[in-house]
């Protein structure tokens, strides 16, 4: 029994999507640098960094990353941005104590 065109195109177009996701490993799949309901903090005068939840305030000595400049994904812009760079205690960007 001959398959219908459309059939075969459906399939075609299926096993393609399927092959391609394969091949590519999801590379458009990046890790977030925090949960989705939580945003990344960064320490004042230091090189650490870590999350606190939406509604919380963050732990004295530790502050939100200023407006524009937050990291979302592990290795974007911003986060390469942070990599040597903190903020003082009157929010200033300064260069990371060594």
């Amino acid at each position: 029994m001959p398959q219908h065109p459309r059939t075969s195109l459906l399939a075609l177009a299926l096993t393609s999507g399927v092959t391609a996701l394969l091949l590519t490993g999801c590379a458009g799949w990046q890790e977030r640098v925090c949960m989705p309901d939580e945003d990344p903090v960064l320490a004042v005068n230091s090189s650490g960094s870590g999350c606190v939840a939406e509604d919380e305030e963050p732990a004295p000595g530790w502050t939100r990353y200023p407006e524009g400049k937050v990291p979302v994904h592990l290795d974007d812009k911003w986060d390469r941005y942070w990599s040597d760079k903190t903020v003082d205690e009157n929010g200033r960007i300064v260069p990371q104590p060594q």
